[in-house]
């Protein structure tokens, strides 16, 4: 059993070293973490769809972000016996940065966590001189050494003015993705501003003291990590730069230093050399990932090490920005160019088969990063003078206007892109010409998107990193050939045929695209199709938002006869993105459960669209199913449609709507038969006899199914899932502890908001502590992170003023304070005596 982090199995805590106030203003500590996931949105809809492997949760950014970027914005610390004794913001302690596009994903998708990011910055100014702990990074992770010139501006251009638009301040230091460095990137970084970065020890190549002409050798990550380091760089500029220590980052990745906060600690401490004459800094750099989603309550073990060295006097915790401040570089440093962190071949993991992979499939080879590169790199520059052409009849500059529109990617409303206009346009430009420069511009950010560094960091041709990179690169071959009346794509996918996948069934790079690119490829047409064949089960408003398309119904017909069902219609869609707008006729037939047929063409007058309408009305009238089905054909061609053209989250939304009937009729049946035979069932377990194949299945589908119905009520039935339990327990019946867990979670996450919005209502202070209650009974634990921080905070602003009430002899106050208190008790949240 893994230790509690920052806690010895015997409860007892380590005794802190003794350090002289001379030797703490020497010593000081900072710990950095990377927090980035790849860009994980269909490039059409501008949304990250399903991905079934995140189960329970919608996708990898939701998990991640439960199981990493929410715990650290809220980390517990404990006492002695397991009690949370604290709850720090661990961001506001650390020096971090997160990936642009991740950042952006989080606004959105977790605006609770994503505003105590930005908290923590403003609490770390504070903290620390006036200097943030935020970083900025290069926009999408591009491996900068491999990267045009021109690339290198715009990703860094970008990552510094998303930095802005967040952070409202500027950066003053940026990471650099996978720590991939050469003087041409750092010089562009120190040009724009930017004063240091972080490397790794093998990075560095030779050091000197200002103000000597000998150089030391210290390759083989020799460096000492203590002190920053200042590079210079053509045109009399300069960076500086921190190398981090490597055995503990590594100790703190890969070799499970994090199971134990006092162990975490000593390490961190182990740093610091008495030899030292200078001040010290001792600093570790990993993927911010590492505290809860790969190591779990890595976060504690975290916030318990802080705390500690802290709080004991040992060290004194700092930032990059201020340290700098503090303490300038005395020494100069020389780089290897073209390295990084994670590839001991320098940038070659990034182009071609150099021997690094995650290690998990060894006969497997990486000879294909070679042709995806080489591909991707033939894109770029076949499309690039092409985009400057057209774009110069446009815009003023083709790539300053570039380098401008992360404004508008930030922030797409009308103002930002009249801003836009009035910057960059050539004149007035029309709505057409409009749309034109939305393309152009779109066609730019895609053509960065595609040189993301995952495509090419594991080991698989058709993993869904590299997949991702490849719908990037679709996305550019599709606007420019439609910009350029150019083909592209057959060039690009011959190119593909010389990367070789591992897996047989896909053949080469080609087969890949075949089939995970190119059926994903979407247009109005597809836009148009998955609008029609939804509406059928889930009627449209006037107005609505399809991802990043607006629809605006024009005319729409329902006609029912049995089960057969008869839409039909005319639509607009609107891109938001590219302004690119179309009228569409659609028609849809559908015959019950899944079976449906649908055509979708672009709209040619009002006259043909009623000629249609009323010729398929009429079949339709007659009950000649085939009769529409042809006339359904001959109406739109080759644009029929079905349940498969759906896109992924509404098809599997339709998709359970069907279901819905069918497993309600096989629940009923498994519930009955259960019941039935439940009473023979614990005979035979009373005899320890095993429970046959079919009695098992009953069981585990009627049991799991009482359950998820009872942890979903809006009060839940305490007596009932006990008994459930029992059952459960007697059986021996598996749970799907998975599915159970989560909507447990959910229910007591409502029932902790109902509480917060109404903290005097007795009922759902009862209805929570109830549902707490059943917590030592089940048979898996629950993530209570979010019921415990509601309850955090009602203790420090709620429980004094009522304690104070019931000590005061109000008996209601009394009642809410003994029922809190078991609440405390249960959820495991220490309430000191003179709280």
């Amino acid at each position: 059993m893994a230790a509690v982090p920052g806690k010895r199995h015997n409860g007892k805590y380590p005794r802190a070293r003794h350090v002289t106030a001379k030797r703490k203003l020497m010593r000081y500590i900072c710990i950095h973490s990377h927090f980035y996931q790849p860009p994980r949105e269909n490039p059409w809809l501008e949304a990250i769809e399903l991905q079934d492997s995140a189960y329970p949760y919608h996708d990898w950014n939701e998990r991640i972000a439960a199981e990493c970027y929410a715990p650290n914005s809220a980390t517990r610390i404990l006492d002695p016996n397991g009690q949370i004794r604290r709850i720090i913001n661990n961001y506001s302690w650390i020096s971090f940065n997160f990936g642009p596009t991740l950042l952006s994903w989080m606004e959105a998708k977790a605006p609770g966590v994503y505003q105590a990011v930005l908290a923590a910055d403003r609490e770390s100014r504070k903290r620390f001189r006036g200097h943030g702990s935020a970083l900025a990074q290069a926009y999408n992770h591009m491996i900068m050494p491999l990267a045009s010139r021109r690339d290198k501006v715009t990703q860094i251009r970008w990552g510094l003015a998303d930095f802005r638009r967040h952070f409202g301040r500027e950066a003053e230091g940026m990471w650099l993705p996978e720590t991939a460095v050469d003087l041409e990137t750092l010089g562009i970084m120190a040009a724009e501003g930017v004063r240091f970065t972080i490397l790794a020890q093998n990075q560095a190549s030779r050091v000197r003291h200002s103000g000597i002409r000998t150089w030391r050798d210290v390759s083989g990550s020799h460096i000492d990590p203590s002190r920053p380091y200042r590079i210079r760089l053509p045109g009399r500029r300069h960076i500086d730069v921190f190398f981090y220590d490597g055995p503990v980052s590594r100790a703190v990745a890969f070799e499970r230093l994090l199971e134990n906060g006092e162990r975490f600690a000593a390490r961190l401490l182990g740093i610091f050399d008495d030899s030292r004459t200078w001040p010290q800094l001792a600093h570790i750099a990993t993927d911010g990932e590492t505290y809860g989603h790969h190591h779990r309550h890595g976060e504690m073990a975290l916030a318990y090490a802080l705390n500690y060295i802290e709080s004991n006097g040992l060290a004194r915790v700092t930032n990059y920005a201020e340290f700098l401040k503090l303490h300038p570089p005395t020494h100069e440093v020389e780089i290897f160019e073209n390295s990084a962190w994670s590839c001991v071949h320098g940038v070659a993991r990034w182009r071609e088969h150099c021997g690094c992979n995650s290690g998990s499939r060894p006969s497997w080879n990486q000879h294909w990063r070679t042709p995806l590169r080489n591909a991707m790199d033939w894109l770029r520059d076949a499309i690039a003078p092409r985009y400057e052409q057209a774009a110069a009849e446009l815009l003023d500059d083709p790539w300053a206007s570039r380098d401008d529109y992360i404004q508008v990617m930030l922030e797409r409303g009308a103002r930002t892109r009249a801003a836009f206009l009035g910057a960059h346009a050539k004149g007035d430009p029309s709505p057409e010409g409009q749309v034109t420069i939305w393309k152009l511009m779109e066609l730019q950010r895609h053509a960065m998107l595609m040189y993301t560094s995952c495509g090419w960091f594991f080991d698989e041709l058709s993993g869904i990193e590299t997949v991702q990179v490849l719908q990037y690169a679709g996305r550019v071959i599709q606007l420019a050939e439609k910009l350029f009346s150019h083909p592209f794509e057959a060039d690009f996918v011959d190119r593909l045929r010389e990367a070789r996948s591992n897996i047989s069934e896909y053949g080469d790079g080609a087969g890949v695209w075949n089939k995970f690119v190119k059926p994903g490829m979407v247009d109005l047409i597809e836009v148009g199709a998955h609008y029609a064949i939804s509406a059928m089960f889930k009627p449209y408003p006037d107005e609505a938002q399809i991802y990043c398309y607006r629809s605006e119904r024009q005319d729409h017909q329902a006609i029912d006869s049995g089960r057969l069902k008869l839409n039909l219609g005319r639509v607009k869609l609107t891109s938001d993105i590219t302004g690119e707008a179309g009228t569409l006729a659609y028609g849809v037939l559908h015959f019950g459960d899944h079976n449906v047929s649908g055509g979708v063409r672009p709209f040619r007058g009002e006259q043909a669209y009623q000629t249609l309408a009323r010729s398929i009305t009429e079949a339709f009238s007659r009950a000649d199913a085939p009769g529409v089905i042809r006339l359904l054909d001959g109406g739109f061609g080759s644009n029929i449609y079905s349940l498969h053209s759906l896109f992924h989250d509404e098809q599997r939304s339709i998709i359970d709507m069907i279901l819905d009937d069918t497993l309600g009729e096989a629940e009923n049946a498994f519930r009955q038969l259960y019941e039935h035979h439940a009473p023979f069932m614990r005979f035979l377990a009373g005899l320890g006899t095993p429970l046959p194949k079919v009695f098992r299945t009953t069981a585990e589908f009627a049991l799991n199914g009482y359950l998820r119905r009872a942890f979903s009520a809006d009060k839940i039935d305490l007596t009932r899932v006990r008994s459930l339990l029992e059952q459960v327990s007697v059986g021996s019946v598996e749970l799907d502890a998975t599915t159970l867990e989560f909507t447990l979670r959910r229910s007591m996450e409502r029932m902790a908001r109902q509480l917060a919005a109404d903290p005097a209502n007795d009922e759902a202070l009862r209805t929570l502590a109830g549902a707490a209650g059943l917590l030592p009974f089940l048979p898996f634990s629950v993530s209570l992170w979010t019921v415990q921080n509601v309850c955090y905070r009602l203790l420090n602003d709620v429980y004094p003023a009522r304690l104070g009430q019931a000590q005061a002899g109000d008996q209601a106050a009394q009642q809410w304070v003994s029922r809190f208190l078991e609440l405390s008790e249960r959820l495991s949240l220490r309430v000191d005596a003179n709280q």
